[in-house]
């Protein structure tokens, strides 16, 4: 039911789904990772079967249409399902030990967590989910762990996935959901890199977005942030645009959770990276590129105790496979929140909407 990121290899995607296999065996590979686990997939289509959901899952679906305000409702009621829905004893059992081992090895009691979809399918060579599935950040307890993770399984079901697969003729038993329980790491600053240009598709180049705080504000497109340009072969900085970071993804303490907050003043218009930092981000995304043999995406998080020498904590990464044939044009220097959100995003929400219990 349930298995430990060390013990993932890029293999297992079908086991715990492709998000997650990779983080574990950049893990293995001596990559800075954050410690947790995975609840297997197979543990999701065993909670269906156990509380009779598949059957209601398949009924809903059949009468689906590709009417927006009738697939919404439809995947409100499925979310809702699985969302109520009892654990059976062992899969409780195994996640609250899980969590517990886990606030163990970090000698953290309560220890904040990211509740991470992984569906089986998300990056299948035929299908496009990337983006479309949610996690939860900042859960603290296992009450709070297990109410995730159903949010997270019945995120298989949003509105948007639903008219992907309608219109593709394909069946939610073909992606069934992997979640990852993963160790919260505390945020500096944080945001995405891409080993090629994501508009020119130039290759010369590694592109790094960046604000402070978590880097929730940045993977959906809510804040300008930070702009770098390295180049690929030596790591010097061509470019550094400051963005107007209006807005900052930080943790709520009362309620848990991350939350958009408006960014302190001082904070605005501050650049976020040192030198140093972007000279680590630059070795980071050239040894995982070198890992995987193609361009890549990846989410990173710098902590506030990060000094030089220290390695960057990897918490997503991705091969790029829409690159094509590289663009003629410079990218634009315009900032396109919406657009950016449309491309990149990898839905993630800002705060869950169940508090720790």
């Amino acid at each position: 039911m349930l298995r430990w990121l060390s013990e993932l290899t890029d293999n297992d995607g079908a086991i715990v789904g492709p998000k997650i296999a990779r983080l574990g065996m950049l893990r293995a590979a001596g990559f800075e990772v954050p410690d947790g686990f995975a609840v297997t997939a197979a543990a999701f289509a065993r909670f269906l079967s156990i509380n009779d959901l598949a059957c209601r899952v398949e009924r809903e679906l059949e009468a689906a249409t590709e009417d927006l305000v009738a697939i919404e409702a439809t995947s409100a009621r499925i979310r809702n399902l699985i969302e109520q829905a009892p654990m059976e004893n062992e899969l409780e059992a195994a996640l609250r030990d899980g969590y517990d081992e886990l606030c163990l090895r970090h000698g953290h009691i309560g220890l904040p967590v990211a509740v991470r979809s992984s569906a089986t399918g998300e990056d299948a060579a035929t299908a496009s989910f990337a983006g479309q599935y949610e996690s939860y950040l900042g859960i603290t307890g296992a009450d709070a762990v297990m109410a995730a993770v159903r949010k997270a399984w019945g995120s298989l079901f949003v509105g948007r996935a639903l008219v992907y697969r309608l219109r593709h003729g394909q069946r939610y038993r073909d992606t069934l959901m992997g979640v990852g329980v993963l160790r919260l790491v505390q945020s500096r600053c944080a945001g995405v890199a891409f080993s090629a240009h994501p508009v020119s598709k130039k290759r010369d180049r590694f592109v790094i977005e960046a604000s402070w705080g978590w880097g929730e504000s940045v993977v959906q497109g809510t804040v300008e942030p930070d702009s770098v340009e390295v180049d690929r072969i030596d790591g010097r900085i061509l470019s550094y645009r400051i963005g107007d970071k209006r807005v900052a993804s930080l943790l709520d303490p009362t309620h848990g959770g991350i939350t958009e907050q408006p960014m302190p003043a001082r904070f605005r218009h501050a650049q976020c990276l040192t030198p140093e930092m972007i000279h680590a981000l630059w070795k980071a995304i050239v040894e995982i590129e070198r890992r995987f043999g193609k361009p890549v995406d990846i989410e990173w998080v710098i902590e506030p105790t990060w000094r030089p020498g220290v390695p960057i904590s990897i918490v997503q990464v991705r091969p790029i496979t829409t690159l094509g044939e590289a663009a003629a044009a410079p990218p634009a220097a315009k900032w396109d929140a919406l657009n950016y959100a449309a491309k990149y995003g990898l839905g993630i929400k800002s705060k869950p909407s169940v508090a720790p219990q």
